[in-house]
């Protein structure tokens, strides 16, 4: 069986789904294959008790996000603010202590230290271009070293590398020694610094979606109707310059541009006839994916909220390292988020349910008090045994990659054309990115097919 359309885009996720909808826009007729049962790749919604949608995905959007806000209100979607009165947990170097607001209560020398390791860190960043980082000042320098051995030969205190430490692994889901120093700086410059990427207010953990973040999707596939293919994994795309013939499921699907728009390590595994150019090849074998167990546990209402407690709580010795209130708009019932990510994930990973979820309640037993003993339920999803997604939040380049391959990290080949968060020039990694990077390959299609419309 065979078909035949303009376009087909591999991956329903955020980013081939704008991509799918602005080329149905512009004229185009357009196919979305989707290897899973559902649209939304890392973005998922689960049910709590009673039915509310609790996000066991991505959730979260900004105010400086204007990509992913712009589609949300023109799908007609709206925002509310997460949880973030009363005070913070923060638990580093041993101690532990409460506040509010945006500084935590430490040691004046490590918040000093903190604070110039942060200067130093965004002043880098800012001097790193975002849409060719690898150009930058510095940039093989950068590049050729991890994020561990930049921090520590920038933090002077254990406490202030272990902070960043705790950040790296909160907004990478990885650890300084996995990446590279010039991706860290071009990542952190690309969302406008450390603050925008891990405060609350004001910052990429301010809003969530009402119905949860893959009603994003819902939306787009809904409106896309039967365009959208699930249960689809493409195993082969044949290419030349005339066009594609991309194999799923005994069906051939003939097109004249393909978008693919899976994470990186995926993209690696299709079969290309003929193969890719060595530096893409290079490249996507050079960009793991992070690592992260994300978990949501559920009491009868927020009992923190009456002891004063925001539900933010962050340590460097815990697992659990990051913890939300992520309880529905309503109130009830009462949620908190936490994630084991990087080496605590590894760690996760290989303990059996029981032994995981005890670890995190005794975890979060720590941070609130013995109420944490009490849940009614525990709902968590390993992004890394996740067969179409291998891990999160995003890709990541290791030592070497970027100033080597990263030219081939957007560039077309020949019909084909990359999406993905990863590919964002703005906020990679995040919905925001992926919004920005389908808007893109959009674009270029669009561009590459008008000549020859114009000429029949």
């Amino acid at each position: 069986m065979s078909r035949s359309v303009d376009v087909v885009t591999v991956g329903a996720g955020i980013a081939g789904l704008v991509a799918a909808r602005d080329l149905v826009r512009g004229g185009s007729e357009v196919l979305v294959l989707e290897a899973r049962d559902r649209v939304g790749g890392r973005l998922l919604n689960a049910e709590l008790p009673g039915g509310a949608p609790i996000e066991v995905g991505g959730q979260w959007v900004g105010p400086t996000q204007h990509q992913v806000l712009a589609l949300i209100g023109e799908l007609g979607l709206s925002t509310y603010p997460t949880h973030a009165s009363g005070r913070h947990i923060v638990e580093m170097g041993g101690s532990r202590s409460e506040y509010t607001g945006r500084i935590p209560r430490l040691n004046p020398l490590t918040l000093a230290d903190i604070a110039q390791t942060q200067w130093r860190l965004d002043r880098l960043a800012r001097r790193v271009t975002q849409t060719e980082p690898w150009r930058a000042e510095r940039a093989e320098t950068l590049d050729s070293q991890t994020f561990e051995t930049w921090l520590r030969r920038t933090a002077r205190t254990a406490e202030g590398r272990a902070f960043f430490r705790l950040v790296t692994e909160a907004v990478f889901s990885a650890e300084p020694a996995d990446m590279s120093a010039l991706w860290a700086a071009f990542y952190i410059g690309a969302a406008g610094g450390v603050d925008a990427l891990i405060a609350t207010s004001g910052g990429a953990q301010q809003d969530r979606v009402l119905g949860g973040t893959q009603t994003i999707a819902l939306t787009m596939a809904e409106q896309l109707g039967d365009r959208v293919v699930l249960n689809s994994p493409v195993t082969q795309i044949d290419w030349d310059e005339e066009g594609v013939s991309v194999h799923t499921n005994g069906t051939l699907v003939r097109a004249r541009r393909a978008v693919i728009a899976v994470p990186p390590p995926l993209a690696a595994q299709i079969r290309y006839a003929p193969g890719m150019p060595g530096d893409r090849m290079q490249l996507v074998q050079r960009m793991p994916m992070g690592r992260v167990i994300k978990i949501n546990v559920v009491y009868n209402e927020p009992f923190w909220r009456a002891a004063g407690l925001s539900g933010q709580a962050n340590s460097d010795r815990r697992s659990l390292g990051t913890v939300f209130d992520n309880t529905p708009v309503g109130g009830s019932p009462g949620v908190l988020v936490g994630f084991l990510e990087g080496r605590h994930a590894d760690v996760g990973a290989r303990l059996d349910l029981a032994d995981r979820r005890a670890r995190v309640i005794e975890d979060l037993a720590g941070y609130f008090g013995p109420q944490a003993h009490n849940p009614i339920d525990y709902i968590e999803r390993d992004w890394t045994a996740e067969e179409y997604s291998r891990g999160g939040y995003g890709a990541f380049t290791t030592p070497g990659a970027l100033t080597r391959f990263g030219h081939a990290l957007r560039r077309p080949i020949g019909p084909l054309h990359w999406a993905g968060t990863e590919t964002a020039t703005r906020w990679p990694g995040y919905i925001d990115g992926a919004v920005e990077s389908g808007h893109r390959a959009a674009r270029e299609i669009n561009a590459a097919l008008l000549p020859s419309e114009a000429k029949r």
